[in-house]
């Protein structure tokens, strides 16, 4: 890889790495897991950097490989592994941490397609045929996922949900 190539590859990673690392995050549910899968995917965007950076839009390209990273590890997951429970974490409590943790439970409840449809629509803010073309999905699938996980989302956060933002604020 010659010296601009790779000196392109570090400006598009520093400017991408914190929307990759947010979705990784939301994907998984796990801080670290989404920390992973972010360098994952920078690693892969970098071994086909000359392909990518050729695309109409290399943040689509990598936010794509990102959702296919997360949904290949959720399909190879073996049915004998257990997984462990989290270690506890101590952190500082925000104004909005509860619902950050509401919202992550929530994310959790939904299947992974419908997590990256959620993630994809409403964090990275894409189009419907944009979710449909990096998911392989139609626009229609798109659409009802959509909806579906939205009423989902809901029904976990229950009433509760709009005193706890109104107290955030």
């Amino acid at each position: 890889m010659q010296r601009t190539d790779r000196d392109d590859f570090e400006q598009f990673a520093r400017a991408r790495s914190h929307e990759l690392l947010r979705a990784g995050w939301l994907l998984t549910g796990d801080r670290h897991r989404g920390e992973d899968l972010a360098q994952e995917t920078l690693a892969r965007v970098f071994s086909k950097w000359s392909r990518v950076r050729a695309a109409d839009n290399p943040a689509a390209y990598a936010r794509t490989i990102l959702t296919r990273i997360y949904l290949d590890s959720v399909r190879r997951r073996s049915s004998t592994e257990v997984p462990l429970a989290d270690p506890p974490q101590v952190q500082t409590a925000t104004p909005d941490s509860d619902l950050r943790q509401v919202l992550v439970a929530a994310l959790r409840e939904l299947t992974p397609v419908d997590r990256a449809v959620v993630v994809h629509r409403y964090l990275l803010d894409a189009d419907v045929a944009t979710v449909a073309r990096d998911l392989s999905l139609s626009e229609n699938a798109v659409r009802t996922r959509s909806s579906r996980s939205l009423a989902r989302i809901r029904e976990h956060l229950g009433a509760d949900f709009i005193d706890l933002t109104e107290n955030s604020r």
